[in-house]
């Protein structure tokens, strides 16, 4: 059927989400130019329209703590059971119930995956011990400068998927720890439908959040979709103040019944007032532990940092008669930021508050990313037996400026015990360019799943990669220089053998190859990580689906594996400086659980565990913890109270360590954080099936906690204490 636009109905309901749209569609079209898109999402069932993108549909709606699939690991349709690698799903079910409201909620939320934070803007994500360079943005690569985008809302998300292990084959590039996987929600409704919600907690935080779908005209072949949230809140920490819009729109239209156009623009802009940059020292000058209140802050009533994201996207999908899917798909990404941040260096004189010098500087970065890639899959027949196959090709270009302003001499910071933040603004020098580099990629894959007999399955494919950094001469990079990686070449292979009609065992190997930004003392960046990765295990997928499970074992060898360099620094920095060794081992095993365990009862739980050796035996990535169980579960009461459900969960991590040298006596020293456990509670109440009210309790013993990887910055930045959030929330 074709489209005619002038049967696009102004009805009462559409008429503010069409009026919406149009301004969103305005606003994406300028950004779009630099090349508009990203790809293709799962297949979805819109009600009475079937998107046939794939055999997984949305989260949204299923009331579901799992999914039926995923393609985030091998590009192809399989169920969880059928990928050879961990999967998580956090499903739009769980994010809601948890609360999960950025990024790093998820994070910090899924199996396997430890996420610190190094302040309040920025944060890193680690699994199986390393750092998970890439977010992805429905399948989308972004490596991002640290300029928020952990913090980005969830809202907009029909739900996260996790792939744990190397994920070279669908990036390119990629080191053995994690990929995280944002889904994008979709206009997939024929009716007027939505949400609107309000929410105020602890430390003055108030949110409002408004969703809308609507068809926008009469066959309902066009549809459109706007999410709308804001948010104001001060913090644990003193002075702190963070305001936060965040706009989205996308317009899903079918073409014709085989073909369906996706478009969409995002922004989102974080403003924070009194932010802590880094965080609090780890000593007194006299060699002793530092105890410091939560609320301690080293800002000065001046500092700011603000962020802006924008996306714009589009996908172009067909479906052939022979039910091979082809996809166009393209996207850019521009992430700016800019900063004015005091902090302070030293250690404090237990006695008189003295000893602490301001370190401050002002950053302003701009972070662009284009990528276009096709994509085409669908069912073929051999020897017999039906098999599927994917093929792609992939292009992006990413340009990072960073840009560093000194400040004028400022007098001493006093009696820290004394501080509270008023202190002088110094005089901004003009901004010098910091560095600037830009990467391009492009890349084909090919991935087969094979049908060998009834119960054996093989996966295998492959990748192949051009990569290419550029960097100019500026002040943080010494001299330009060109770095290219050619024909590189991240082979897949993994099998799956059904034991019974609900359990498979599974094992796969891939490479790693993942170019770092890790740099050395003399500024340049070290080589790039190379290794392979193992992994083997058993998956289940119970009562009709609704429960998975799985257990893993890995092992992950790795040459020109990055380590801190002692006490080195970056040239022009404090930032700390790296080496490589080569020879690393790291093994380990995960276990989870995802889904209903009983109508009305649902439930996720994983336990993690590794170790890891240099070439010499010697423990490695001690910084992040080694052990972490992440439950969480839910359950609506029966009979006259089933209006109610009730919930918690609690995150437990192990003991982990940096080491230092002791200020007493010259002699190494671990420092870190002791095992521990942050516990969590939820309620909701359904006055109506329109209405309902949610409470969620955090940190619900009030634990106090170290919340950063300790050898970043060598410091210590505390978890937050308890807090609440009350949700009210009516449908349409």
């Amino acid at each position: 059927m074709h489209i005619k636009l002038s049967h696009i109905p102004l009805r009462r309901g559409a008429l503010a989400l069409q009026m919406a749209l149009a301004g969103l569609a305005l606003g994406g079209a300028a950004h779009a130019q630099q090349a508009p898109a990203s790809p293709a999402r799962d297949g979805q069932t819109l009600g009475l329209v079937t998107v046939t993108a794939g055999a997984t549909g949305p989260s949204e709606g299923s009331g579901s703590y799992t999914t039926s699939g995923s393609t985030s690991a091998t590009g192809l349709n399989l169920s969880i059971r059928d990928t050879p690698q961990s999967v998580t799903v956090i499903t739009r079910e769980r994010l809601d119930d948890q609360a999960l409201q950025t990024v790093f909620d998820v994070a910090n939320s899924a199996t396997g995956v430890s996420a610190k934070e190094i302040d309040s803007v920025r944060s890193y994500f680690y699994s199986r011990g390393f750092q998970i360079d890439k977010i992805q943005l429905d399948g989308i690569p972004m490596p991002g400068a640290n300029e928020g985008e952990a913090k980005a809302d969830t809202v907009i998300y029909d739900r996260v998927e996790i792939v744990r292990g190397a994920t070279g084959l669908m990036s390119g590039t990629g080191n053995p720890s994690a990929s995280i996987n944002l889904i994008r929600k979709h206009a997939d409704s024929k009716v007027f439908a939505g949400s609107a919600s309000l929410g105020l907690g602890s430390w003055d935080r108030r949110n409002g959040v408004v969703d809308l779908s609507s068809p926008l005209n009469k066959e309902g072949t066009i549809r459109g979709r706007v999410v709308i949230s804001a948010e104001d809140k001060d913090n644990f920490i003193r002075l702190e103040n963070t305001k936060k819009t965040l706009a989205y729109g996308v317009i899903d239209a079918d073409l014709t019944p085989d073909t369906r156009l996706s478009v969409g623009f995002s922004e989102q802009r974080d403003r924070h007032r009194g932010n802590q940059w880094a965080g609090l020292p780890i000593f007194y000058s006299d060699g002793s532990r530092t105890d410091w209140d939560r609320s301690t802050t080293t800002a000065a009533n001046w500092n700011f940092w603000n962020t802006k994201q924008r996306t714009a996207f589009a996908t172009l999908e067909h479906r052939l008669a022979n039910q091979w899917k082809l996809q166009l798909m393209a996207n850019h990404r521009s992430n700016t930021g800019d900063q004015r941040l005091n902090w302070m260096d030293g250690m404090v004189d237990r006695n008189t508050g003295l000893g602490l010098e301001p370190w401050i500087i002002g950053y302003g970065v701009s972070d662009k990313q284009s990528d276009f890639g096709f994509t085409a899959s669908g069912p073929f027949e051999l020897l017999g037996r039906k098999h599927e196959l994917a093929v792609g090709l992939l292009h992006g270009t990413h340009k990072t400026l960073w840009l560093s302003s000194d400040a004028s001499v400022l007098p001493p910071i006093g009696d820290f015990r004394a501080w509270t933040g008023a202190y002088p603004e110094p005089k901004w020098a003009p901004y010098q360019t910091g560095s600037f580099t830009r990467d391009t990629q492009t890349s084909a894959y090919a991935m087969a799943r094979l049908q060998a007999t009834d119960a054996l399955k093989f996966i295998v494919g492959s990748r192949f990669t051009n990569w290419e950094r550029k960097g100019d001469q500026a002040l943080w990079t010494a001299n330009a220089f060109k770095i290219r990686h050619n024909g590189e070449i991240t082979p897949y292979v993994g099998a799956l053998y059904d034991l019974t009609p609900h359990t498979s065992l599974y094992a796969s190997y891939t490479s790693i190859f993942d170019p770092q930004n890790y740099r050395d003392k003399s500024g340049a960046y070290v080589d790039p990580l190379k290794g392979k990765a193992l992994e083997a295990g058993v998956k289940g997928e119970l009562f009709d689906g609704k429960l998975n499970t799985s257990f893993a074992l890995f092992q992950i060898k790795q040459d020109n594996f990055a380590i801190p360099d002692g006490n080195e620094v970056i040239p022009n920095t404090r930032e700390q400086a790296y080496k490589t060794t080569s020879g690393t081992k790291t093994k380990g095993y995960e276990f989870e659980l995802s889904g209903e365990l009983a109508p009305g009862w649902s439930a996720s739980l994983g336990w993690s565990q590794f170790d890891s050796e240099d070439a010499n035996g010697k423990d490695i990535n001690t910084a992040h913890p080694h052990k972490m169980l992440k439950a969480y579960t839910k359950y609506r009461l029966p009979g006259a109270w089933s209006k109610l459900a009730i919930g918690g969960g609690v995150n437990w991590e192990g003991r982990s360590y940096a080491e230092f040298i002791d200020p007493r006596n010259g002699k190494p020293l671990q420092v870190g954080q002791d095992s521990y456990a942050v516990a969590s509670l939820m309620a909701n109440y359904q006055f109506s099936p329109q209405l309902s009210l949610q409470v969620n309790v955090n940190n619900l013993f009030d634990k106090k906690y170290y919340a950063n990887q300790i050898d970043t910055f060598k410091n210590i930045t505390f978890g937050a204490p308890r807090n609440v959030l009350a949700t009210l929330k009516y449908k349409f």
